[in-house]
């Protein structure tokens, strides 16, 4: 979404502005507070904050797959050479940690006794640690796993993730990201949201096409990368623009898992039909 940040949408009687956030919670309060009507957020936050009552739509996802398992022991090459060891997973009870889980026990190793999972690192950590020397095996999404290759050549992908998820829940892959509305907002200015979803998937589709471009402006609007990891990772990332209605049977694909390792974490049911904006 990076050229929003260059050009946010002018669309008469509004005002966009664009704003980067370190953490999702910080995005969920604001869009609890009403002060943010369009945001960002991994799909289960944005089923748990409707869970609570909040009047909060999925519009669209915009972040597909998107996660590398990545070694740098000459011995671990496959899913089954993990058994015995430790992975640095990040976000324990988020998605990667529940995607990892399912794989790993689809190939019959049990988590957290077959295979270790650490949570003590996060995303730049764990690219970090990878390229140090510290921990040997890692799961991370982009653009974090091209930044821990692209600071040691001997890191390789133990496992295609995607492929992984895709094999063993029929065939759609998993969401990461996705944009959220404020519901009342939506209904009330239609056309505002569809505006500013144009704009999403406009940027989404310059961003594909012009990834050096794209590296400039994240490092212009100083946004933790530098241009040239960014420019290495679009090419490997899951950026898509997959409206609510044509991506639901993923997105409950995914929640199915919340709903088996955790149900409360997406609020113990699957999010209902007004959870998908129209």
């Amino acid at each position: 979404m990076i050229r929003l940040f260059d050009a946010p949408p002018q669309i008469p009687g509004y005002s966009v502005k664009m704003e980067a956030l370190a953490q999702h919670d910080q995005m969920a309060a604001r869009l609890i507070s009403g002060e943010a009507k369009v945001g960002v957020l991994p799909p289960d936050v944005a089923a748990k904050l409707a869970s609570t009552g909040k009047d909060i739509r999925v519009a669209a996802i915009i972040g597909m797959g998107m996660l590398d398992l990545l070694s740098s022991d000459p011995a671990v090459r496959s899913l089954d050479d993990l058994k015995d060891r430790t992975v640095q997973v990040p976000a324990q009870g988020a998605v990667p940690d529940y995607v990892f889980r399912r794989i790993l026990e689809a190939r019959g190793l049990k988590p957290d006794h077959d295979v270790k999972l650490d949570f003590s690192l996060a995303y730049p950590e764990i690219a970090q640690s990878l390229i140090a020397g510290r921990i040997s095996v890692g799961l991370m999404p982009e653009p974090f796993a091209t930044m821990a290759r692209l600071g040691r050549s001997d890191l390789h992908s133990v496992a295609n993730v995607q492929e992984e998820w895709i094999r063993i829940a029929g065939g759609e892959n998993f969401p990461l990201t996705a944009v959220v509305v404020d519901g009342a907002f939506a209904d009330a200015n239609p056309q505002a949201v569809a505006a500013i979803l144009d704009a999403v998937k406009d940027s989404i589709e310059w961003v594909q096409a012009h990834p050096a471009e794209a590296g400039a402006l994240v490092e212009k609007h100083d946004l933790g990368l530098r241009a040239a990891v960014v420019t290495a990772a679009v090419p490997n990332s899951g950026y898509v623009f997959i409206p609510a209605a044509q991506g639901r049977s993923s997105l409950e694909a995914l929640y199915r898992a919340f709903l088996e390792y955790n149900p409360v974490s997406i609020g113990g049911a699957l999010p209902a039909d007004g959870f998908y904006l129209k």
